[in-house]
């Protein structure tokens, strides 16, 4: 900490997204007045994104929740009143603890959002409290089938390798956008930084996203026949025999199968199926293969489909082929120098596992081999709004908003209306808070302690998060939920937050406090390191031909499916709806539904937006900016028409996770462009994970005429 003109600097790490930045934060009269990026930081190097840079405009924004509030009219009326923390965690643990004695604790559920400095906390609060039904947004539907399929895979999970003296020579974006989303400690200065010094880019999209403009090769995919793609570059690089023949022959095992199984999956069936030319196809499957190192950058467009575990393993298999994991500039496994998040998983008693909601029928999501054993959202939605299996009473929510972020807005509405007690607790007043029993203040990045290991998963680098100010009555998660603990008398509510970062941390022989002096630890990376003890798998090599999957019951091999709506499945319904949507493009100035009533962030995204192809617009009158209706068999919203030939002619994509903060509660706009009133959470699921088709359903455009919508204002 040093002082300048008044004011007091401080050294941290930004967690307005999911996180990474380096950051020294500037506070004076205990408030944040600017952050900037920190040159010493290994990640950012003293960059930083413009949501972070806004830190203090969110910190000291008027419509920031500062104490508890209690409804106190019908749930949605509006009406609050300010009670004590004594007062609410009394009250809300009170209502716990007779749900629990008086139905079991899996009547009670915990959510939270994607990426947040509370997210294994939420997972050891589920645990202590007894309950298997705990559920994030994304995990089947984002991260967790990745993860698991490169445990599956490597043995670990990998990222690129972009902080080495080697850099890649080529990158295959496929379904991600790193430009924009920065996933994770992933950051995308550093993926930027990699393209300008000479990687070939590869994007496969159907939309050319500020990632892929940057690309030398687009692929403008079908949305939800990524494996087909795949399984068609696997084909060309075997055929092609352009595969590493010696890491194939040495450290993998199924290549036989593997060769035999692909012969049918030539770039002209593929090509058939997803709309990408044959000779793109054989261009960058040789492209990718021969220019090594290459890091394949994967993202949440490979799992937001029925057929997702295949289709992740599809694309895993081309780093094994390629011999592009754990080198320098490739794909590199994880170090992992910290303690694995103590989630108390042995405090969950007896014969919850079978209660978990969706685990008999999901293994990898909530069966005892999944990476985070968790509920199925679908499920879990239907419990509380049927009472099928058995009923769920309470939801409390730590950082997240369902109402935009879950599929199929209007039951996820029905769902959360039909709770006993549903808890928010958040930064600001959003559409789901609007209708909680109780809602409570959350403490933004600034005001919270935490020991995190970047990228997530791999855990290279560690990096401590600092408590530096305090607004209101706001607290941390980590907080509330010990709170919590301690007054119900769970496992582990003896232990502090620091505890629990110190005993991540021991391996390193150091504290949290001493943590937050150096700010980071990162160790040189060690590589190859399967050559010591081979890959962590039961075959102690790569495997191609996944025989634990087979065990399991499932394919060992991956294969395509066609998506359940689609102009090829359901050509009917395509008469109606012609064309392809895919739902989750970001922007840079949002994180998911965060940060649209922050004026100068707003100011440059004001409206949402649906991007479509000019032939698409002159087919139906749709001109620049125009109000545009986009409709799909479950719902209707409106967008501003954004008109780009950087999309594939017969797909249109809409913004994800719109609310207008403006408008009046307790809706704040959230039915009129929310992506989820169109998306659907209906089965049939990915028999691994319950994965659901979010992509590559189908829509329809329309110019708006006058429908009673008001337009938005900001």
């Amino acid at each position: 900490m040093k002082l300048r003109d008044g004011e007091q600097v401080f050294r941290s790490v930004c967690r307005v997204c999911h996180g990474g930045c380096g950051v020294q934060v500037f506070v004076k009269d205990g408030k944040v007045v600017r952050v900037k990026g920190d040159p010493a930081s290994p990640m950012n190097k003293g960059w930083m994104c413009v949501k972070g840079v806004m830190t203090p405009e969110i910190a000291n924004h008027p419509d920031r929740l500062r104490t508890p509030l209690r409804r106190k009219g019908e749930r949605g009326s509006g009406q609050w009143e300010s009670i004590s923390w004594d007062e609410v965690l009394g009250e809300i643990t009170s209502q716990l603890e007779k749900f629990r004695k008086g139905f079991g604790p899996e009547s009670i559920a915990l959510g939270q959002g994607t990426g947040r400095h509370h997210y294994m906390h939420v997972v050891r609060f589920a645990n202590a409290l007894g309950t298997p039904n705990w559920y994030e947004p994304g995990l089947a539907q984002c991260f967790i089938p990745r993860i698991t399929v490169s445990n599956l895979t490597y043995g670990g999970f990998v990222v690129g390798d972009y902080y080495g003296e080697i850099s890649p020579k080529c990158i295959l974006f496929w379904g991600h956008n790193p430009l924009v989303s920065g996933p994770d400690g992933e950051l995308s200065i550093s993926v930027k930084r990699a393209l300008d010094r000479g990687a070939l880019g590869i994007a496969v999209d159907p939309r050319r996203s500020e990632t892929g403009k940057y690309c030398q090769q687009w692929l403008p995919v079908r949305p939800g026949t990524d494996a087909a793609l795949a399984l068609a570059m696997i084909h060309v690089i075997i055929r092609e025999n352009i595969f590493d023949a010696e890491f194939v022959a040495k450290w993998t095992t199924g290549f036989d199968e593997l060769k035999k199984h692909v012969e049918p999956f030539t770039p002209g069936w593929a090509e058939a199926i997803t709309w990408v030319p044959s000779s793109d196809i054989v261009k960058a499957a040789k492209t990718y293969a021969l220019n090594k190192p290459a890091v394949l950058e994967w993202g949440l467009g490979l799992e937001q489909n029925p057929n997702s575990l295949q289709t992740v393993r599809a694309a895993a298999i081309l780093r094994g082929l390629t011999g592009n994991v754990d080198i320098p500039g490739g794909d590199i496994l994880g170090m992992n120098i910290v303690r694995s998040y103590p989630t108390l998983k042995d405090k969950l008693p007896e014969g919850m596992l079978k209660k978990r909601l969706g685990a008999e029928h999901f293994k990898l999501l909530g069966g005892w081999r999944a990476f985070m054993p968790s509920a199925h959202i679908p499920t879990l939605f239907r419990a509380m709004r049927t009472g099928e299996p058995y009923r769920v009473r309470a939801l409390l929510i730590f950082g997240g908003n369902p109402l935009t972020t879950v599929a199929n807005s209007k039951e996820v509405y029905e769902s959360l209306q039909k709770l006993d007690l549903l808890v928010v607790t958040d930064l600001f007043m959003t559409p789901t808070a609007a209708i909680a029993d109780y809602v409570l203040p959350a403490a933004l990045w600034p005001e919270v302690e935490q020991v995190i290991g970047y990228p997530l998963v791999v855990e290279n680098m560690v990096m401590a998060q600092q408590k530096i100010t305090q607004v209101g009555e706001c607290r941390q998660d980590e907080w509330i939920i010990d709170e919590m603990s301690r007054r119900l008398g769970l496992p582990g509510s003896e232990e502090r937050l620091e505890d629990v970062m110190n005993y991540q941390l021991e391996p390193l022989g150091i504290t949290y406090q001493k943590l937050k002096e150096q700010v980071f630890i990162h160790p040189p990376h060690e590589y190859r390191k399967f050559e010591k003890n081979g890959f962590r798998t039961p075959s102690k090599k790569l495997e191609l031909y996944c025989r634990t999957l087979e065990r399991m019951g499932y394919d060992p091999l991956p294969t395509y499916k066609e998506p359940p709506e689609s102009p090829v499945q359901t050509p009917e319904l395509a008469r109606e709806f012609p064309y392809v949507l895919t739902t989750g493009s970001r922007r840079k100035e949002f994180f998911q539904s965060e940060h649209r009533q922050i004026p100068l962030l707003r100011k440059r995204r004001p409206y949402p937006q649906v991007e479509m192809h000019p032939e698409v617009a002159a087919l139906h009158g749709i001109k620049q900016g125009d109000w545009v209706i986009v409709s799909s068999p479950r719902g209707r919203i409106r967008m501003k028409a954004l008109i780009t030939e950087d999309i594939h002619p017969r797909v249109v994509n809409v913004e994800h996770a719109w609310w207008f903060p403006e408008k009046s509660a307790p809706d704040y706009g959230v039915w009129e462009s929310n992506a989820n009133m169109l998306t659907n959470n209906a089965p049939p699921y990915d028999t691994a994970f319950g994965s659901y088709q979010l992509r590559g359903l189908l829509c329809r455009v329309e110019k708006e005429v006058e429908t009673g919508l008001k337009p938005v204002s900001t």
